[in-house]
């Protein structure tokens, strides 16, 4: 195809194939970087807003005859966005039992402002289920064993993060599972008994077991089995 031109030429220049590739690469990446630059994290100056999306978890042991209400509130980040995300922003505990009151309102302060501070928050589920009462725990109702109330209350921030998807919580694989389901038909089809007690679903007289803190560690075959978490002395 021919072109006339019919002004006067002033100027040329060479166009180079590679430095308009590397020109459109450099352009997509500004573009990106401004997308991404666009995207809210969480950080402790983020503004409440007026309006954020709760859930209430009750915790009923045997050491207060009154329940406690722990209620967890969100933040959606990014609303809308494929960068959309949901995090914890405050917590609130209640009770009619006052005896527990201050180190409850600490306890609550601390974890907002660590709600609020954003990054990995994940850790702060292992130091609470790490703390023991020097009274002794108690079991829940599933024969799941609680060291301390402080516990329940990181047990149940575990539960929040699992529910909003910060945190995946570990299952027994195919072949653990296939193993659990075995054991347990077999161990129930020989002892056709259930522990009232705690109003568990794993048979009457299994131990705790180390790896999930669940009375569902049976002796089978001379080895011990969880029927929980499919943990295994034999491997």
């Amino acid at each position: 195809m021919t072109i006339k031109i019919d002004s006067k030429i002033v100027d040329y220049a060479v166009v180079n194939e590679q430095e308009e590739k590397r020109a459109a690469e450099g352009e997509a990446k500004k573009q990106q970087e401004k997308k991404e630059a666009d995207i809210i994290d969480m950080h402790e100056r983020l503004a409440r807003p007026d309006m954020l999306f709760g859930s209430t978890y009750k915790i009923q042991t045997p050491l207060s005859e009154h329940a406690l209400y722990v209620t967890i509130n969100d933040i959606i980040l990014n609303q809308g966005t494929p960068h959309e995300i949901r995090r914890p922003f405050e917590v609130f505990i209640n009770s009619k039992n006052m005896d527990h009151f201050q180190w409850i309102v600490a306890l609550t302060r601390i974890i907002s402002a660590i709600f609020r501070k954003g990054g990995d928050i994940v850790f702060l589920v292992d130091e609470l289920r790490s703390v023991f009462d020097p009274s002794g725990g108690y079991f829940k109702r599933g024969g799941k064993y609680m060291p301390s109330l402080v516990a329940e209350i990181g047990d149940v921030i575990n539960s929040h993060l699992v529910m909003i998807g910060l945190l995946k919580e570990p299952e027994p694989d195919e072949h653990q599972q296939r193993l659990i389901n075995e054991k347990r038909a077999e161990y129930e089809k020989s002892i056709k008994l259930k522990d009232k007690e705690h109003d568990s679903e794993f048979p009457e007289g299994a131990q705790l077991c180390g790896k999930c803190q669940t009375k569902a560690a049976i002796l089978m075959d001379g080895c011990m089995t969880c029927l929980n978490c499919g943990d295994s002395k034999c491997g």
